[in-house]
């Protein structure tokens, strides 16, 4: 019975899990890898013939699969593709030198280059069959000898070019950036305010350590993998509680006309950080906080306290206001509202029903929304 359930187990394995991209994605992902493969390809044909064009179109081809489909993988960025067709190219060519063209040296080229792309940060699968076609290319491949980096390395550079152009039109960010410290904003060296609790970067790496092995993925999509299935389970947990039960409703506002001097006297005097602007309307136009008030400086010198900051008393807020502005719906769940107000510096978030403002949730709301469902999961 153990042995007949470790084979249905083992069988079910070779089953594929359901793919969670859509349609559309593959569409996309589809034509971006055909219009990269024919153009690189013609380019190839037109500047080295025919022959030397369709020995390298199979590499070419598998590329272009991890460029468009995956393109925020770890094996398809920039560095990847380029590093590993110029590796592939010189092991082939230098292993050919030693044991002349056959079947094993072509294998162990192709073994060899991926041991030199893992240190080198450029693992990338093509490569391996670049490194095999560059070895086995006959006559055609052969009598070029060194020369024969100017396709391989014109194929890459073609297709990582049409894969930069095409990947960004269709909205879809390529390469994949490096995550930045959230401290930055605040040019300090506290780390993010969300990983200041719960798992942090460096919980991240000891689990990639303990893994040990090829993990397809870039560190910063893995640790945004990890904070979504986080967010999602908070969510879970703190039942419906949505902006519109959090918020304040009765909003003190300005307009784009309000002077700094009268933005100050509203913020000072309802002890607030931040004034919507609503224009004739009512219309949400823009936010100024302090921040943007202080920051607004003016070189001519003045008597008073708007003076020694640099400000001009009469300057229109509509010259420092920050826009456009982030909001959201009163529908909005808190546990969206937790990275917007922690991690990108807001201090309050405008709230918007049918393009009209009925509220705002400030740090204040949201602490004690989370400081009552704090209590009521103890109690």
């Amino acid at each position: 019975m153990t042995q007949r359930l470790s084979l249905a187990n083992w069988l079910h394995s070779f089953n594929p899990p359901a793919m969670n991209t859509r349609p559309r994605e593959w569409l996309r992902a589809g034509l971006g890898a055909a219009l990269g493969v024919l153009l690189s390809t013609w380019v190839c044909y037109q500047l080295f013939g025919a022959p030397v064009a369709a020995h390298l179109v199979g590499p070419l081809g598998a590329s272009a699969i991890l460029l468009f489909a995956v393109s925020s993988g770890a094996l398809a960025q920039p560095w990847s593709i380029v590093g590993s067709y110029l590796v592939a190219t010189l092991v082939a060519l230098a292993l050919v030198q030693v044991g002349g063209a056959s079947l094993v040296t072509a294998s162990l080229a192709v073994g060899v280059a991926l041991a030199l792309m893992c240190p080198l940060r450029c693992l990338h699968p093509p490569g391996g069959a670049v490194a095999f076609c560059v070895a086995m290319g006959g006559p055609d491949l052969a009598e070029m000898g060194l020369q024969v980096l100017a396709p391989v390395m014109l194929n890459a550079l073609c297709l990582l070019a049409c894969a930069l152009l095409y990947n960004n039109l269709t909205r879809v960010r390529y390469p994949k950036p490096h995550g930045t410290p959230a401290a930055e904003m605040h040019h300090t060296q506290d780390v993010a305010p969300q990983e200041r609790v719960g798992i942090t970067s460096a919980d991240l790496d000891q689990a990639l350590e303990d893994i040990g092995e090829f993990v397809d993925v870039t560190r910063e999509d893995l640790e945004q993998i990890v904070r979504a299935t986080e967010k999602y389970a908070l969510r879970r947990s703190m039942g419906d509680i949505r902006a519109g039960q959090i918020m304040s409703r009765d909003v003190q506002c300005a307009t784009p006309e309000t002077t700094v001097e009268q933005a100050l006297r509203v913020l000072e005097y309802h002890h607030l950080k931040a004034l919507p602007v609503l224009d004739e309307e009512r219309r949400l136009v823009g936010v100024v906080s302090l921040i943007d008030l202080l920051g607004h400086s003016r070189r001519a010198p003045h008597s008073d306290f708007l003076g020694r900051l640099g400000l001009r008393r009469d300057v229109p807020l509509s010259r420092v206001m920050s826009q456009p502005v982030t909001w959201v719906g009163s529908d909005a769940h808190v546990v969206e509202l937790i990275p917007l107000l922690s991690e990108q510096g807001l201090h309050c978030l405008p709230v918007l029903e049918q393009g009209e403002l009925v509220g705002i949730v400030t740090q204040t709301d949201l602490i004690a929304a989370l400081h009552r469902d704090l209590i009521v999961h103890l109690g």
